[in-house]
């Protein structure tokens, strides 16, 4: 389990990440999510004591990350693909890993195996692809058995089998009992993958929560029906109260009235319908909607224009405050 309290940095007088209180709970996976510096990438360098915060605290089942005893057998992360020296091979950039580690020299090709990267184990890092480096980075997190990792960005680079693997690797981990908290910018790759969201805005939490209550909370529901009979269906509608609002293809679209309803009303009338389909937002429109207030760069025209619009209003959990460029 991770516990962040009050975990704020300043980086002279930019504020990155103020005041964040949240827990990572074992046995799932916990989507970390927020718009470009946000301060993710922060906060996630202050839980591995790269970066120390300027107030508050980061603890690993009550210990700082620096207390732990052969910290790579407890932590696994991936934080930066291409942190690796390019000179050595594959195999021995995990083998200097693990001698410092005090983990087993057989472990390396287990786990350069289980990324799949064994045919290319004695070359040189330098000339790997990107997919190739997340690749590497994911071995190395997952060198010393950890029970709890950390995953920035972990598909960047990966083709579509890829990405298929690493979506159930996190899956698997998270059912055997570990701790997994990943940051991704890609949200159909979250919804896939994640059960519950961390979600922050300029340095601050704005949702900690389920990722079917994320969903539920900030996009709109509702039902859309389809006739070849619309104008009499728009009659039968409004004569019951119900508001419909046609949005072309012969389809109206209706809030706040149950599907099983609007079926029933379609057979007592005799109607004929083509479509009734509940509509539910995807997650990427759930986390726009949220975080709208805290994007720092807003186009237009095609032309990139800093906004800085100041905090949003409070949601779910509390708004943040990180405007800077590095942050995450």
């Amino acid at each position: 389990m991770i516990e962040l309290e009050g975990l704020t940095k300043y980086y002279g007088d930019t504020l990155a990440v103020d005041h964040l209180t949240f827990t990572v709970l074992t046995g799932i996976v916990t989507g970390f999510l927020g718009p470009n510096g946000a301060g993710k990438s922060t906060t996630m360098r202050m839980m591995l004591d790269l970066d120390n915060p300027t107030e508050g605290t980061v603890r690993i089942d009550g210990k700082h990350y620096r207390q732990l005893d052969d910290p790579l057998t407890y932590v696994g992360a991936l934080l930066d693909a291409k942190a690796v020296h390019g000179g050595r091979s594959a195999f021995n950039h995990l083998l200097c890993l693990a001698q410092s580690n005090g983990i087993p020299r057989a472990r390396v090709g287990e786990v350069l195996d289980t990324v799949g990267l064994s045919s290319v184990a004695g070359k040189r890092s330098k000339g790997f692809s990107l997919g190739m480096s997340q690749r590497l980075g994911i071995a190395a997190a997952l060198l010393g058995d950890p029970k709890i990792l950390l995953f920035d960005e972990p598909v960047n680079g990966l083709d579509p089998e890829g990405i298929h693997w690493i979506r159930n690797l996190m899956k698997n981990l998270a059912a055997q009992g570990r701790t997994v908290f990943v940051s991704s910018h890609l949200m159909s790759e979250m919804a896939l993958t994640a059960e519950h969201l961390i979600v922050i805005g300029q340095g601050r939490l704005i949702a900690d929560t389920s990722m079917a209550d994320f969903i539920h909370r900030n996009s709109r529901s509702y039902v859309r029906m389809r006739s070849p009979e619309q104008e009499r269906l728009l009659d039968v509608l409004h004569g019951e109260g119900i508001e419909a609002v046609a949005v072309g293809n012969g389809s109206l679209e209706i809030d706040g009235v149950p599907a099983e309803r609007l079926g029933g009303l379609a057979a007592r009338h005799q109607l004929v319908l083509h479509e009734l389909s509940p509509q539910q937002a995807s997650l990427e429109e759930a986390f726009m909607r949220l975080t709208a207030g805290s994007v720092e760069y807003h186009a237009h025209d095609g032309e990139p224009v800093t906004a800085r619009t100041g905090p949003p209003e409070p949601a779910q959990g509390g708004w943040g405050a990180d405007w800077r460029k590095k942050g995450g």
